[in-house]
């Protein structure tokens, strides 16, 4: 039995929830084996949970599972298989907080203006945006209201969606968890409720991707804040999820990245810095361009499959990523093979015997704005590497981009590296996998 916890399990099915909070100190799930598979049925993100203050953490994100075999010290490989979008409709737009209505912050501690109680049991009556009241006092709770917000419904196969009326809004207000496909286990209230439809008539693609995939960080901490951006409205914090900069610095895993580009066929390294990893997942969405502009995009229920391997003695500050081929920066793209054969006789008419061989490397920085986030995910790309912060620079303008995940403060650094230091690292495989370079 022993040795069996210890090779841990091919397959495992989530299905239960966090309230929101990321616990080190908690069990797992688990172990999965590596090389082993998670199928996940998450639930929707931030809206809901947002708006159901006993979830403490700003997310609804499921039970941290342990990889066996995975150390401190170590990384963690999570190939995403699939994503598959189950919610019929959901509501997002931009936000306003309402003062009166929280301690410190209204994603993490909302309290009831009339009974005062932190973390409150809500109950939904009626539709709109005073529906959630408290059971104690029966007052209209959200910390959150719409500025400009809208209801899409989604194709019978999840491949377009409509911003709709008033009217459509209403009615699938009523049956809100319905046309959200909300999971048995998840405690949210569907933002639905809220029948927002400011922008009517607008078409767009889905693209499902998952706002947060990552580990379990080193401290206990909300899950929508275990990023450099919103961890910093933890750092002295009036609340009991107060942490020091130090401890955010050293401990989180920036696992909530609300990066597009996490989506199907994409291979996500990211740290481990406690026993087993611990992966989670969550806040789904249907779709997003380069940045969640907005502070929200469409949260969505789903089913999602993934592939996990350690790799040892990989040691990350934060996810890398390797993004499908289209997802990538045109700079960073692979070489064909004519590009190849030019490249070699460009090399030899300026007197060099060869050009250096390289791969594309997405590596993630957060920090309280965009700028930090910049030079935090410059600096992550320069330590991977053992190259200058310049010469990361100078490859990440010639060679890639620098794109946006999510305001206040998310990035990606890509760029194209020595494949003889990738492969050092013990990345090649991936590479390979991902790109067919050798």
């Amino acid at each position: 039995m022993e040795a069996k916890e210890m090779i841990g399990k091919a397959n495992i099915f989530i299905d239960r929830f966090t309230n929101g909070i990321l616990d080190p100190g908690l069990p797992m799930l688990g172990p999965v084996a590596d090389g082993g598979h998670l199928v996940a049925h998450t639930t929707c993100g931030c809206w809901g949970p947002m708006i159901t203050p006993e979830i403490r953490g700003g997310h609804e994100v499921t039970q941290p599972v342990a990889v066996a075999g995975a150390e401190i010290g170590d990384a963690i490989a999570i190939r995403i298989l699939s994503i598959t979008v189950n919610s019929a409709a959901t509501a997002s737009g931009n936000e306003e907080i309402i003062e009166g209505r929280f301690l410190g912050d209204p994603y993490v501690a909302q309290k009831c203006p009339g009974c005062g109680d932190l973390y409150p049991k809500t109950a939904v009556h009626g539709i709109g945006q005073e529906a959630v009241r408290c059971v104690k006092c029966g007052t209209g709770i959200s910390a959150f209201i719409f500025t400009n917000g809208y209801t899409m419904a989604f194709d019978e196969n999840r491949s377009l969606g409509i911003t709709v009326g008033r009217e459509t809004a209403e009615n699938m207000a009523r049956n809100s968890k319905q046309y959200a496909a909300m999971p048995e286990h998840s405690v949210q209230h569907s933002v639905l409720t809220f029948a927002p439809h400011d922008l009517v008539g607008l078409v767009t693609r889905v693209r499902p991707f998952m706002g947060q995939l990552g580990t379990t960080p080193a401290v206990r901490m909300p899950d929508s804040h275990n990023a450099g951006d919103f961890g910093t409205f933890l750092v002295g914090a009036p609340h009991e999820f107060a942490i020091t900069a130090e401890q955010l610095e050293q401990h989180r895993t920036d696992g909530h990245m609300d990066i597009d580009a996490v989506r199907a066929g994409s291979i996500l390294l990211c740290p481990v810095k406690v026993p087993g990893g611990g992966i989670y997942l969550g806040d789904m969405h249907a779709q997003q361009g380069d940045g969640e502009v907005a502070g929200h995009t469409t949260d969505v229920s789903g089913i999602v499959t993934v592939q996990v391997h350690v790799v040892k003695g990989l040691h990350l500050e934060g996810p890398l990523l390797f993004p499908v081929v289209e997802d990538l920066p045109f700079l960073s793209r692979p070489f064909t093979a004519d590009e190849q054969a030019r490249a070699g006789c460009l090399a030899r008419s300026w007197g060099l015997e060869r050009f250096e061989e390289s791969a594309p490397v997405s590596v993630v920085g957060t920090g309280a704005n965009l700028n930090a986030a910049t030079e935090n995910g410059l600096a992550r790309a320069a330590k991977l590497l053992e190259i200058s912060i310049p010469e990361v620079k100078n490859r990440a303008t010639v060679t890639g981009a620098i794109e946006i995940g999510r305001l206040p403060g998310v990035v990606q650094v890509t760029l194209r590296a020595p494949l003889g230091r990738l492969e050092q690292l013990g990345l090649l495989p991936f590479i390979r996998d991902q790109y067919g370079v050798c």
